[in-house]
């Protein structure tokens, strides 16, 4: 397969409490160890995803679309020996995601090598009718290959794009807008992957590298303090981030010591008060209420961050065909 790599696009940071490795020293060699291209196992690393992973979704899509059978159309209508090259071209404006997942898509249907040009990279923004890759096979793998990998690419496409819809909007502000775990089973690395490349930054990966305590643990625990309090205890050296309804709450978490407070279903002007009661003593994030067209007012609170859940359960797809013409 051919490596012809361009350089990966800058895709933000994780947010606190991120276990998703973007911002790690370099990845395990056990990583590598999958079937997929070590270059393209290595692409994927270092955008922070694990290529072991990535090419098990691979599998579970193609299998899903085969259901242990074989291709009855296209191999009825392509013969074995045909070679084409597909190219993947956006059909709307928005920001890519995905495209190193759409390779690894190809990579476990071909039975032979295949070569991939690379025209854009995660994390661009790319224009209706632009080439995004180019890739050159069996005409059989790549027409087997095209609607999982479609799939997941203008999946992670359109979150990337509506992600960057809200960072755009929050420009000249400090506040960032942050991903939660409302994402499809199976997929969260890959959509909070597609978050980072819209330019946003991601909250905890799981439930337990990094702890909420959300209303229901409030209740179970006697008080906001008193849980605050019991997650440290237990667990030390875990981020905590406290949810409160109320300013009343608010001071009371930050009196306990907590460092990250969401403050939920505040207005902008309780954010204000919020801001000015905290002093900097910890880190704030707006959620509930928000809206793109109110963004900004949010972030101009001065809160650190904005968490948003449509932008992974909501968000539409970016529409990207694959389009077939001849070898060269």
């Amino acid at each position: 397969m051919s490596t012809d790599d361009l350089p990966l696009a800058s895709s933000g940071g994780c947010g606190d409490g991120c276990a998703c490795g973007a911002a790690s020293d370099g990845p395990d060699e056990e990583y590598l160890e999958c079937g997929l291209d070590p270059a393209l196992a290595q692409l994927l690393a270092d955008a922070g995803l694990d290529p072991v992973e990535v090419e098990d979704i691979a599998n579970v899509a193609i299998q899903e679309d085969l259901d242990h059978g074989v291709d009855v159309t296209t191999v009825a209508t392509i013969p074995e020996d045909a070679v084409a090259t597909a190219d993947f071209v956006a059909r709307e404006a928005g920001v890519v995601a995905g495209l190193r997942v759409a390779e690894a898509v190809v990579s476990v249907v071909c039975e032979d090598e295949f070569e991939v040009e690379r025209h854009v990279e995660d994390g661009d923004r790319v224009e209706a009718g632009q080439k995004l890759l180019s890739v050159t096979t069996r005409t059989r793998d790549l027409l087997t290959a095209e609607r999982s990998a479609l799939n997941l690419l203008c999946r992670l496409s359109g979150i990337a794009t509506a992600t960057r819809a809200w960072a755009d909007a929050l420009e000249g502000t400090k506040a960032r807008v942050r991903d939660t775990r409302k994402t499809t089973p199976g997929l969260r690395s890959l959509e909070k992957f597609a978050v980072r490349c819209g330019g946003g930054v991601n909250h905890r990966m799981s439930l337990s590298d990094a702890a909420l305590v959300k209303d229901n643990h409030v209740v179970a625990a006697g008080g906001v303090a008193p849980a605050f309090k019991a997650v440290r205890e237990a667990f030390p050296d875990v981020p905590i981030e406290v949810e409160v309804d109320t300013l009343h709450q608010l001071r009371e978490v930050v009196d306990a010591g907590a460092d990250l407070i969401l403050l939920d279903n505040f207005t902008p002007g309780e954010c204000e008060e919020a801001v000015a009661a905290v002093h900097g003593r910890a880190a704030l994030e707006a959620s509930g209420r928000l809206t793109l067209d109110n963004a900004r007012a949010y972030a101009e609170t001065g809160v650190d961050y904005l968490a948003v859940g449509a932008l992974t359960h909501s968000s539409p797809i970016l529409d990207i065909g694959l389009d077939l013409r001849e070898a060269e």
